[in-house]
């Protein structure tokens, strides 16, 4: 009997955009939610410092099966009726090549937290979305989020070989490495990063059941190379086109501006979807697909569904905090709604696409007020350096600090805060020693101005359940 895959895959978008709420609601309506595995572990200890509102991650990590992991989180981070609105969240260390123990803990809780939330009350499956741009993350991130039973593992921004033999190691719950980009290093001078998840392990355990996994792909040679050159299986891949929002993949060839300033993407950005249907594996298509006609289209091609991010962006369930939501919402609605592919705005060098509202980053005078600060650090990038040894660094950190380690002023220019903007979005913005508080950066599809066709009429807003019954009203 053969697989039933979804038609429709909730996208994962930035952090906790695709937060549990969302993605257990599509789940529970017979497509597959998807939780943003970006960040988890931020997410969990700040929620827990504002006093766990609803008492989920508690209720989460009574479930989890390393007790006295479990205990020492909340001991350390649980603070009963939530810390002062004017007080900074606790901090947690850094990712590094070789991670602590406490922070890999971290890692594998916010996982199974998030997971096992969105997993919880019905049999559908959930999936988790990850860059595989952070590499740091991803060994202890995925372990957890397999713990709790995750059904797929996305993943994008990157070219992820790795990841199928990751997936197997951890089945089994067996040690795994990870190969870590780093600037400066010589062919041959590979590094990695590890986990062995008996290293935190409180007795024995069954195998865990593998996921399948999704990568996602922006050309035919991509894909290729994906079922070539992996270390294991891969399950599908979702096609993603410059559209979509957050990270988009550069344009092939010369860089080439309009008269904004964003890239221009041309013929040789487009995927061949018949030579993907060659392939004889499932793909969804995303970037501009939340529509009946295209979710038609695609089927008609061979494809599986599509994967549709903006409309569930904005949707009731969404992470994002209301505020932001109403007010891209209230644009869509008057025919206001813009969104800028900033070529610069991101650290990685991707191009990333920001929803332009008053009061954010997409503000030059706003991004400009803001003091640079990198507490965070998921958008860095490995370096070799003099000694041999493995520096960090990050354009968008301060100018001074990156240049003097090696870094050029020049890739600083226009440069924003992506990691505590997007934690800003769902509304737990870092409070700073001058009392001031990190501004957000919203990400959306340049199919933003559109959305308000998910609103029914009367209303003010939308559910996920309304996308869905949009997307499949006219499936015969």
């Amino acid at each position: 009997m053969g697989v039933a895959y979804p038609k429709i895959i909730q996208g994962g978008m930035g952090v906790a955009i695709s937060n549990w709420h969302l993605a257990r609601t599509v789940s529970k309506l017979g497509q597959l939610g998807v939780v943003s595995g970006v960040a988890l572990e931020v997410l969990m200890v700040r929620r827990l410092q504002e006093g766990d509102v609803g008492g989920h991650i508690r209720r989460a990590l009574e479930k989890f099966p390393f007790r006295e992991m479990a205990r020492r989180a909340l001991e350390k981070y649980y603070i009963p009726g939530g810390k002062a609105d004017d007080k900074p969240f606790a901090a947690i260390p850094f990712h590094k090549q070789a991670g602590s123990i406490k922070l890999h803990e971290l890692c594998v809780l916010g996982n199974f937290v998030e997971v096992f939330l969105a997993r919880e009350g019905h049999d559908g499956a959930v999936g988790i979305n990850y860059l595989e741009k952070i590499q740091m993350p991803h060994l202890p991130s995925i372990y957890g989020a397999m713990l709790a039973g995750v059904g797929y593992v996305v993943m994008g921004a990157g070219i992820p070989i790795m990841i199928p033999g990751v997936l197997d190691s951890f089945s089994n719950h067996e040690p795994a490495s990870y190969p870590l980009n780093v600037v400066g290093a010589q062919a041959g001078d590979k590094k990695f990063t590890r986990f062995d998840p008996r290293d935190i392990m409180e007795g024995d355990h069954p195998p865990l059941e593998r996921p399948r996994f999704l990568p996602i792909i922006a050309s035919n040679v991509l894909a290729m190379t994906m079922l070539r050159r992996s270390n294991g299986k891969v399950d599908g891949f979702v096609i993603e086109g410059p559209t979509a929002g957050g990270h988009n993949a550069p344009p092939r060839g010369k860089l080439q501006m309009n008269e904004l300033g964003e890239p221009i993407y041309g013929e040789r950005d487009s995927v061949d979807l018949g030579k993907i249907q060659e392939l004889g594996l499932p793909f969804w298509v995303a970037g501009g697909c939340a529509s009946a006609d295209k979710l038609r289209e695609v089927l008609a091609m061979g494809g599986t569904g599509i994967q549709v991010g903006t409309a569930f962006a904005l949707c009731e369930e969404s992470g994002m905090s209301q505020e932001y939501r109403s007010a891209l919402l209230q644009q869509a609605v008057a025919g206001t709604a813009q969104v800028f592919t900033d070529r610069l705005a991101s650290p990685t060098g991707f191009p990333f696409k920001v929803a332009q509202l008053e009061g954010t980053l997409s503000e030059e005078d706003v991004y400009l007020l803001r003091t640079r600060v990198c507490d965070l650090g998921y958008l860095r990038e490995a370096y070799k350096k003099d000694d041999g040894s493995l520096g960090y660094r990050c354009a968008s950190e301060p100018v001074e600090i990156y240049i003097t380690k090696g870094g050029e002023e020049s890739n600083t220019v226009g440069r924003k805060c992506i990691c505590n903007s997007l934690v800003s979005n769902v509304g737990l913005p870092q409070v700073r020693k001058d009392g001031s508080v990190e501004k957000p950066l919203l990400t959306s599809g340049d199919d933003l101005a559109e959305i308000a066709r998910f609103i029914p009429e009367g209303r003010t807003s939308y559910t996920a359940g309304d996308v869905i019954t949009k997307l499949l009203e006219l499936e015969t």
